[in-house]
């Protein structure tokens, strides 16, 4: 062992990782009024309901959580028809995520995602000290075929974000079964589902039905994108022999008291979910068609926000567009590292706010 180093050093690969960087939710000094559509939120805020069991959870913050988050598991399965014992809750879907990576991956293994995938299976990939495996996709969409093609007799994870995240695009049912019939059973397939409340088309799943019926296929999901982003509250469906592995590595008490009563509320609340898909649904069309009427490129999406596609001119650039909204109080995500250098995310926001990125957006392609 050596005894001449100087301070304590991260294990190989670690320092390999490229951190996450979030989108921003700040506008410039000066800007008074900001609309944040950076995160892919819910511009409805969340349910009425759950913030009401949040607040009553405040006099009760000395007491742990149900370290199984028990009655959180009951009414996601009351609601989807599921059995809680195959149910895990977590501190937002990533944490599933990486609780996967840590314990069906090795250094040596090797596991794959698509090339504009949610970029924490990478880091979760890394830090396990396996392999990422990156793959092409097809017109901005994930290729079975390719996918098929990079698994090796080391793969053992693929992951699968669908609707993928930040194209919007997805895989009807029919291709994520075709998917699972190509893997070995030794390789874990993960359904990142974490847009599948917005979905409204006919040949999708979010694959509840493979994740109940096959030893080797997980579905993840997240209360984030239907209003509970800051109570950090996710879920993983699957096979007891899994849900049995992770829950002996996952933190004793995960998901917060506060997490575990808004979560309740707002599963329950199928009100607010249909007010939020409507809302979605109505302006979603409608900035896709009124940026394409600007002359810009719309990736066709089916979550909540849409993926933009700037002119290569430097004048009109992603760049010169982000500075632009910026200084208005628009803030968009940058997607650079998604694999998109002269692109833009925007989430769906309130009628104001997308109302007002195409006012401004029209303004500036004419400057």
């Amino acid at each position: 062992m050596k005894q001449d180093q100087a301070r304590p050093t991260p294990r190989a690969g670690i320092m390999d990782i490229e951190a996450y960087v979030p989108g921003k939710s700040t506008a410039p000094a000066g800007v008074t009024k900001v609309y944040k559509l950076s995160s892919n939120e819910n511009p409805l805020g969340p349910s009425p309901k759950a913030i009401e069991a949040a607040r009553e959870v405040a006099a009760k913050l000395d007491v742990y959580p149900d370290g199984t988050a028990r009655r959180l598991r009951e009414a996601i399965a009351e609601v989807h028809g599921l059995n809680p014992a195959n149910i895990i809750c977590s501190n937002g879907s990533d944490e599933i995520l990486g609780l996967l990576a840590q314990t069906y991956l090795a250094p040596g293994d090797e596991a794959v995602f698509t090339e504009h995938a949610f970029m924490v299976y990478k880091i979760y990939i890394q830090a396990a000290g396996a392999k990422p495996v990156v793959v092409k996709e097809t017109d901005e969409r994930a290729d079975v075929d390719a996918v098929l093609a990079a698994v090796t007799l080391k793969t053992r994870i693929v992951f699968l974000a669908n609707p993928n995240n930040p194209t919007g695009t997805y895989l009807p049912f029919s291709e994520v079964r075709r998917l699972h019939a190509g893997l070995p059973k030794n390789v874990l397939l993960v359904l990142d589902a974490a847009y599948a409340e917005y979905v409204r088309r006919n040949d999708y799943e979010a694959g509840i039905e493979l994740a109940g019926s096959a030893e080797n296929v997980v579905m993840t999901r997240t209360f984030s994108k239907l209003g509970l982003g800051g109570a950090r509250v996710g879920w993983m469906y699957g096979p007891a022999h899994i849900v049995d592995a992770i829950n002996r590595v996952r933190g004793p008490f995960n998901v917060n008291a506060t997490a575990i009563e808004a979560g309740i509320a707002s599963i329950r609340d199928r009100a607010h979910l249909e007010r939020s898909v409507l809302h979605n649904e109505r302006w979603l069309a409608w900035v896709s068609a009124e940026l394409t009427v600007l002359g810009l490129r719309v990736t066709p999406s089916v979550g909540n926000f849409v993926l933009i596609h700037f002119h290569d001119d430097k004048k009109h650039s992603a760049a010169a567009a982000d500075d632009y909204l910026s200084q208005r109080g628009y803030i968009l995500r940058r997607v650079t590292g998604y694999g998109f250098p002269n692109a833009l995310r925007m989430s769906i926001g309130t009628e104001e706010a997308n109302r007002g990125v195409v006012e401004a957006l029209t303004t500036f392609l004419k400057s």
